[in-house]
């Protein structure tokens, strides 16, 4: 079964010479950016090495939730889901986003009394969350054999569509003024007198003063080249959905048995609610001391794995020269097998849960790379060591909700205003600072 197959993007033809900002990447992070950047007024340049949202970015959930997030996000989540709220009017363009609601079932780590106390990160900020069972539980619930009896309540929680929703904010931006350049891999940045001047494309060289990079799960590797440590390793989540299921649920449910959310079409994206599978390659060992909290903390939920991705990343180039052809161009878009054990655990469970859902049936099946960092929330960061240089990545599995919040925060940093929110949280410095870099325990 093959990927989901985001909207079309035509790439612009005429690569410019020179560009107020260039965004490297074109998931909903480096598109989001480039839209708010254009509105503004700056000259912008993104570059995607494949095709527009042909990664994660059409691979997620298509969930947009405040709902059991780590603290250090709620105020930019709640900035997200303020632009989510008017997103298709301003595009001009259909995103899917609905205000449908989340619950999230009280069972394993996010029992009854950890969903209780994530309920008070959020008091006085007028979401509506609410801790509900029994009778209005299961009016929530419909038609389920789910046994829960408790669960936390996200009214203002909803979805979208992933295979939508970037592609229709990059022609938003392009219609700003924005040049999208797709299948054009930017291969290293410019560097002159200690800070940005420019990057050079496999196309040919474009001068700017600013760059931000946002290659979710390429990050680490372009990074690197530029001689900036950053720490980050990929998960492989795996997904699928169904044919069109009448009569089956509209509020989106998060447990640990299964995910699942209602499609436009009807049918219903469905995953496990806590398995993912962790590949062993040489970074597991270069970064192993700086995910250990992390690794302990959801150690029952992580399967690590040696896969084939170990000689494929061994082999990967980590140093080369802007004239060199890069892992961005050998690899133009990283489509990874899905696991077919989680695959039939999560379609089991899901149907034990809603029996409804064998009126349907699977139709496609994926997995995805996420990008994770240590303490599993994002880097939204200049590079003190090399001005001109920003980076919005490591999403951790967050990012398609978050992406217009964090594209507005990564623009106010480039464009030197007022940012949206607090940044101090999502530093690249905090890695190196002797700040205690670890998940929220109770996330």
């Amino acid at each position: 079964m093959t990927a989901p197959k985001p909207t079309p993007v035509e790439s612009d033809l005429a690569l410019p010479k020179s560009v107020d900002v260039v965004v490297i990447g074109g998931g909903i992070i480096g598109v989001s950016t480039a839209l708010e950047l254009a509105e503004r007024g700056a000259s912008v340049l993104l570059c995607e090495k494949g095709q527009i949202a042909a990664e994660q970015s059409s691979r997620n959930w298509g969930w947009v939730r405040l709902g059991m997030r780590d603290p250090r996000e709620i105020p930019l989540m709640q900035e997200a889901l303020r632009i989510w709220q008017s997103l298709d009017d301003r595009l001009e363009r259909k995103t899917g986003y609905s205000q449908s609601g989340i619950l999230f079932g009280a069972s394993g780590k996010r029992d009854a009394s950890n969903l209780k106390r994530w309920l008070r990160h959020v008091e006085g900020l007028q979401t509506g969350a609410r801790i509900v069972s029994g009778g209005q539980l299961a009016g929530l619930l419909q038609r389920n054999q789910t046994g829960f009896e408790t669960a936390l309540y996200m009214p203002q929680d909803g979805r979208a569509e992933p295979q939508w929703t970037a592609p229709a904010i990059v022609e938003a931006a392009r219609n700003q003024g924005a040049v999208i350049m797709t299948n054009c891999a930017v291969r290293s940045v410019d560097e002159q007198d200690g800070r940005i001047a420019g990057v050079f494309t496999e196309r040919g060289k474009v001068a700017c003063g600013r760059v931000v990079l946002a290659g979710g799960a390429w990050s680490r590797l372009f990074a690197g080249n530029a001689g900036i440590e950053l720490p980050q390793l990929k998960v492989l989540n795996t997904v699928l959905r169904t044919s069109p299921v009448a009569d089956g649920p509209e509020v989106s449910l998060w447990s640990d048995d299964f995910a699942i959310r209602k499609r436009a079409d009807g049918g219903y994206t469905i995953a496990s609610g806590h398995e993912n599978t962790v590949d062993i390659v040489p970074d597991s060992f270069r970064l192993a001391m700086r995910f250990l909290p992390a690794f302990a903390q959801e150690w029952k939920s992580l399967r690590f794995r040696l896969s084939k991705r170990w000689a494929i990343e061994a082999r990967q180039d980590r140093r080369w020269l802007p004239t060199d052809v890069t892992p961005f161009e050998h690899c133009r878009i990283l489509d990874p097998e899905p696991s077919q054990k989680v695959l039939r655990n999560a379609w089991a469970r899901a149907c034990k849960g809603y029996p409804i859902l064998l009126n349907g049936e699977i139709v496609q099946s994926w997995a995805g790379m996420i990008d994770v960092t240590p303490d599993a929330i994002p880097v939204i960061s200049g590079v003190d060591d090399l001005p001109g240089m920003y980076i919005a990545t490591g999403f951790s599995g967050h990012g398609f909700g978050i992406g217009p919040g964090a594209g507005r925060l990564m623009a106010d940093l480039v464009a030197e205003t007022t940012p949206c929110v607090d940044p101090a949280a999502f530093r690249l410095s905090r890695f190196t600072d002797g700040s205690k870099v670890r998940p929220d325990p109770g996330y």
